[in-house]
């Protein structure tokens, strides 16, 4: 799967989450990050199976099957490379291994809530 279909995805799962749940999500890291996608996938799921809510199982379930796909492991070039550094740290036990995950090109914005 393209990273700009997984971005729309991990988007509308946002928008969807924000107005059902209250829940802000980063769409970005969503679609970059298989364990962060995972966790967010998880919360979707739950609170769709609490509130029999068919969209937000649906948006959820699309954006697992995204990271389970075999062309997202066959992918060419450098997004390759950081999905296979992504699925190769979601057998890693420890969390404080993450933040090496983010590509050194991308800047992210590190600030407080207002």
């Amino acid at each position: 799967m393209e990273d700009s279909e997984r971005l729309a995805i991990a988007a509308h799962l946002h928008v969807v989450l924000r107005r059902k749940t209250g829940r802000v999500t980063d769409t970005e890291w969503m679609a970059g990050n298989q364990l962060y996608a995972q966790a967010m996938a998880d919360f979707a799921l739950a609170h769709a199976h609490e509130k029999a809510d068919e969209e937000l199982a649906r948006l959820a379930e699309r954006l697992q099957g995204s990271w389970s796909s075999p062309s997202t492991l066959r992918r060419g070039g450098t997004s390759s490379s950081s999905t296979a550094s992504v699925v190769a740290s979601a057998s890693a036990p420890a969390l404080a291994e993450e933040p090496q995950i983010l590509p050194r090109s991308a800047p992210r914005y590190v600030g407080g809530l207002r």
